[in-house]
């Protein structure tokens, strides 16, 4: 993680002439301060993106505009924040993007990030490839309800449940269920507890699953902001797993799939888990697009 909690800060306004003129002046003044802060430099990319309502593309094509003097206040009151405080970006703009959709968040949720956009397309193809015609999903731990939503979304005819034990997490799924004006069930519990004993096709779950020990290598962007409920679980970082796969085995009828995210270095230790618990599944560990194991997937055998 190279971008230390531990590095010493800078002062926007004494050490950066915030006088620019053009969007790309702003750019470029923003994008240096903060990788002198030990920031990452996207961020000025991504909150002139909010700031100025422009894609990216659009960002870059009007680099030689004047720059608007009704947000210059706002921009670089973010950019200081930001750099300062390490408060993530997507807090600062108050939404998250997800599989091309937007998502409310806040600090009682987790920053979806990219790699769990590959669960849902991992779980929707499942579903297609069997056919499903009216299938019932759950997914554990829902937080923003990033996963849930967009499972109904990108599969319409699925019936979506999303638990979370957070009743906070759970008024901002609602929220962009709303938003996104999606019909998802939500109930409150521990994982799959409060809908015990209902039959599901396809349980989906992105758990906590860092270890304790790693946190104060971790990024203050991360460890100061994210939920700790959603990134941290006991017995290295496997407990919720253990959880999940206690429930599902006490259930009378398991469900076609179960998909988890995990950690990187993890793979070998869920896939032993589930083998171990659930030796009617057979077992598949998936790597991101970055080569890195993120995923395991278990289909019930025939």
């Amino acid at each position: 993680m190279p971008f230390s909690s531990k590095s010493k800060r800078r002062n926007w306004s004494k050490s950066v002439d915030n006088t620019f003129t053009t969007v790309e002046e702003a750019r470029q003044r923003a994008s240096v301060f903060l990788r002198e802060n030990n920031r990452e430099p996207r961020v000025a990319d991504l909150l002139l993106e909010h700031y100025l309502n422009l894609s990216f593309a659009q960002l870059l094509a009007r680099a030689r505009d004047p720059f608007p003097e009704e947000v210059r206040a706002e921009f670089v009151t973010s950019v200081q924040e930001h750099a300062t405080t390490g408060r993530p970006v997507q807090h600062i703009i108050g939404y998250a993007p997800f599989y091309g959709r937007d998502f409310k968040v806040s600090g009682d949720v987790l920053i979806p990030r990219p790699e769990t956009e590959e669960l849902v397309v991992g779980v929707v193809d499942w579903m297609k490839k069997q056919k499903l015609e009216h299938p019932s999903v759950v997914d554990l731990g829902t937080g923003s309800g990033v996963i849930a939503i967009t499972t109904a979304l990108e599969y319409p005819q699925s019936q979506v449940t999303a638990t979370d034990l957070s009743a906070d997490a759970l008024a901002m799924a609602r929220h962009n269920a709303e938003i996104h004006e999606v019909d998802v069930h939500f109930a409150q519990g521990d994982f799959l507890e409060p809908v015990a004993g209902r039959p599901f096709d396809v349980l989906i779950s992105n758990p906590p699953y860092i270890d304790w020990d790693e946190k104060e290598a971790m990024d203050d962007t991360v460890t100061d902001f994210d939920p700790e409920l959603a990134l941290f679980a006991q017995n290295h970082g496997l407990a919720a797993y253990q959880t999940i796969i206690k429930q599902v085995k006490q259930e009378e009828h398991p469900p076609g799939l179960i998909a988890f995210e995990i950690g990187h270095e993890q793979g070998e230790q869920v896939k032993r888990l589930l083998d171990s618990e659930l030796p009617l599944y057979i077992v598949e560990i998936r790597k991101d697009l970055n080569g890195k194991d993120r995923m395991v997937f278990a289909t019930l055998r025939d």
